[in-house]
C-alpha cells in the first residue's frame, strides 16, 4: 500500500511517498482534513507560510493520535523572504505557527518573489540567504531536512556551488502533460527528491479524452492514473483535497501503467491554460 511505503532523503531521513496537499483549504477546514487523512492512513501533510494554515495544519497533526514521530510535515518559507535575517525570523515563526518542537521539511517557496516571478532578476544573493538559515536551522535540529520548490536549473546551481548542505528535496509543478524531464534528471543525478504538486494539473487533466481513455484502460479514476504517473517517474505526488472519500482513492494506486503507455502519457499535449489558476505565475508561464 502506498501510503506505508517511503523514500529516503540523502541524510538518511524517510519521507512518505504520498502527501497530502494543503493549498486553498482555509485554516479551519485543515484541521479536520489533517484528522480524515490521518485516519486513511496518511503521514505526510503539505503546507506553507504562503497558504495560511500552517497553525491548523499543526493543530490537526495534534489531535489526530498519530505520534509526532510518525508524521511528516513540510512547510515553506515565503517566496518573497530573500535575506538572512527574514528567513531565521521566518523558520521561527512557521515553528510558533505550527506549534511543533521541529519541522519535518521546509523549503524555500519559489526562486523569486511571486509577483517578480516573470521578470528576469534571478535573485541568487537572496535564495543563498535564506538558504543559509536553513542549513542554520537544520544543524540545529528544527528542521530534519531542507529544500526548495519551483527551482530550475540555474538556481538549483546557485545553491550547490556555495551551500554546506545540499537541497535534499525539489518541489515542481509536474503531471502528464506537463513533465519537466530535463529539470526532473538534474535533480535525480544530483540526489535531490523531486516531488509533484498539483498533479492533477488543477484538475484540468480531468477534461482531456485521451487521459481518461488511459485510466479508463487500467480501470481507475484520471487522479489514480496521474498518481500513479508520478510515482513510477520516481516523484512524490501531492495531491491536495480535503475530501474523504478522494484521499482514499487517491491512494488506491496499486497497480501498474506499461512503458509503452508511459511513454505515450509523457507526450500529451501539455495544457495551454490552467483556468482560473493562472493568474498565478508559476501556472501562467505554462
Amino acid at each position: 500500500m502506498i501510503l506505508e511505503e517511503k523514500y529516503t532523503l540523502p541524510n538518511g531521513v524517510k519521507i512518505p511517498k504520498l502527501g497530502l496537499g494543503t493549498w486553498f483549504i482555509n485554516d479551519d477546514e485543515v484541521v479536520q482534513a489533517v484528522k480524515d487523512a490521518a485516519r486513511i492512513g496518511y503521514r505526510h501533510i503539505d503546507t506553507a507560510q504562503a497558504y495560511g494554515n500552517e497553525s491548523g495544519v499543526g493543530k490537526g497533526v495534534k489531535a489526530s493520535g498519530i505520534g509526532r514521530e510518525e508524521m511528516f510535515v513540510t512547510t515553506k518559507l515565503a517566496a518573497e523572504v530573500k535575506s538572512y535575517k527574514e528567513a531565521v525570523a521566518s523558520i521561527d515563526a512557521s515553528l510558533k505557527k505550527l506549534g511543533l518542537d521541529y519541522i519535518d521539511l521546509m523549503l524555500i517557496h519559489s526562486p523569486k518573489p511571486w509577483t517578480k516571478f516573470l521578470e528576469s532578476e534571478p535573485y541568487f544573493e537572496g535564495n543563498r540567504e535564506a538558504w543559509r538559515a536553513l542549513e542554520e536551522a537544520y544543524k540545529a535540529g528544527k528542521l530534519r531536512a531542507i529544500g526548495v520548490s519551483n527551482f530550475e536549473i540555474p538556481d538549483l546551481n546557485n545553491i550547490l556551488k556555495n551551500c554546506s548542505v545540499k537541497p535534499m528535496v525539489n518541489q515542481l509543478l509536474a503531471h502528464i502533460s506537463n513533465t519537466p524531464k530535463e529539470l526532473i534528471q538534474f535533480n535525480q543525478t544530483n540526489k535531490i527528491l523531486v516531488e509533484a504538486y498539483s498533479p492533477f494539473g488543477h484538475g484540468e487533466l480531468f477534461k482531456n479524452k485521451e487521459v481518461q481513455a488511459m485510466a479508463e484502460k487500467y480501470s481507475v479514476s484520471v487522479s489514480q492514473l496521474a498518481i500513479r504517473y508520478c510515482l513510477q517517474l520516481g516523484l512524490l505526488p501531492l495531491p491536495k483535497t480535503a475530501n474523504p472519500q478522494h484521499m482514499k482513492t487517491n491512494a488506491a494506486v496499486d497497480f501498474t501503467i506499461q512503458d509503452a503507455d508511459m511513454g505515450l502519457l509523457e507526450n500529451v499535449q501539455s495544457i495551454e491554460s490552467y483556468g482560473e489558476h493562472s493568474r498565478f505565475p508559476v501556472f501562467g508561464k505554462v
